[in-house]
């Protein structure tokens, strides 16, 4: 079976993007399209760790009430959280209900306040960008780490970071457009802007 599926539009996606349309939405008008603000890097680093062990599908289902329970990412707001909301969003169905995960959100809010004075978060994340990036044809050749996903995270740990290993890191990467991993074929290919196709 192909890596890639022509869907009833003509167009070739993935099979996870294909997967269903909550996916599908997902993959083609957000994924791996450019995040440059704060809040919305902070939006995107908080899934991404909150995912790790479970389906993206379960995190896009569980997004409203995330941004519901985190103050709609706002990191000011997120990082003024006190005991009282740590007992709150443990108590939240809507949520992924993971003490380390939600610790490491409010640590991550700190941490992306603190990172203001040094040319903020996206500025931050956005000069590990590599020189080119991955061209996959297959699932098979699409990385899950990078030599500047394993720099990232080491230089987001120094900064107080928390959750953000050199997968993650990846898969941020390439959900925020600094890399494109989507498959040659796929409609989606070199739609960020940032690489050519």
């Amino acid at each position: 079976m192909s890596d890639l599926v022509v869907g009833e539009d003509g167009l070739a996606r993935p099979a996870w993007a294909a997967a269903n349309p909550l996916l599908r939405e997902y993959y083609d008008t957000e994924w791996g399209m450019p995040v440059r603000g704060e809040r919305g890097l902070f939006e995107r680093l908080s899934l991404e760790a909150f995912q790790s062990g479970l389906s993206w599908a379960t995190i896009l289902r569980k997004r409203p009430a995330f941004r519901a329970a985190f103050a709609d990412f706002d990191p000011d707001a997120v990082a003024a959280f006190d005991d009282d909301d740590v007992t709150r969003l443990m108590a939240d169905a809507g949520i992924v209900r993971n003490q380390r995960k939600v610790d490491a959100t409010i640590a991550n809010a700190r941490a992306t306040v603190a990172l203001r004075a040094d040319g903020g978060l996206p500025a931050f994340v956005w000069s590990f960008q590599p020189a080119e990036t991955p061209r996959p044809r297959t699932y098979a050749e699409v990385p899950t780490t990078s030599p500047e996903s394993v720099a990232l995270a080491k230089a987001l740990k120094a900064r107080g970071f928390r959750h953000v290993g050199p997968t993650t890191m990846f898969a941020l990467m390439e959900a925020v457009g600094i890399v494109d991993t989507h498959l040659l074929g796929s409609h989606r290919r070199g739609s960020s802007g940032v690489w050519p196709s």
